[in-house]
């Protein structure tokens, strides 16, 4: 299987179990940490254009899983995690990681912010390297091993 073929269908998997925990996603933690999370892998590589920023609202806005909260609200914390990113990337990364971490305590909240970050960053086609290395520190920022979502 080619590897765009395996990446739509783990990003695919992981969407259907996040679907599956709806129920349980509806802290505050966790909308605070996905946020943070879209925020960091629309801005891994380091830059955001505008027609990438509007993808990921988007896809922010009409993912199931998140319409447990109000989409101007999730917008609003999106958007202002990626003002710091854009502002000074390291020091909104810091601020990202933080923010990431807040889901630490509930682990089944802290894998869903994970395969959050794998669909945002799988949702054009390309999960690359930059996008793959900050859900992998996010990961260590939620005690999760890495290699239990292949990165």
């Amino acid at each position: 299987m080619a590897l765009w073929d395996r990446l739509k269908e783990s990003a695919s998997t992981m969407q259907t179990q996040l679907i599956a925990k709806k129920n349980d996603l509806k802290s505050g933690a966790f909308r605070d940490s996905s946020m943070a999370m879209c925020a960091l892998v629309a801005a891994a590589d380091g830059t955001v254009d505008p027609a990438e920023r509007q993808r990921v609202a988007q896809l922010i806005a009409t993912n199931e899983v998140l319409q447990n909260f109000p989409a101007d609200d999730l917008r609003r914390r999106f958007e202002a995690n990626l003002d710091k990113l854009t502002a000074d990337f390291d020091f909104g990364k810091v601020s990202a990681m933080q923010e990431i971490a807040k889901a630490k305590k509930k682990p089944a909240e802290a894998r869903a912010v994970v395969q959050i970050g794998i669909v945002i960053g799988g949702a054009d086609g390309d999960f690359d390297k930059d996008e793959q290395a900050v859900v992998r520190e996010a990961c260590y920022a939620l005690d999760l091993p890495p290699h239990e979502f292949d990165l």
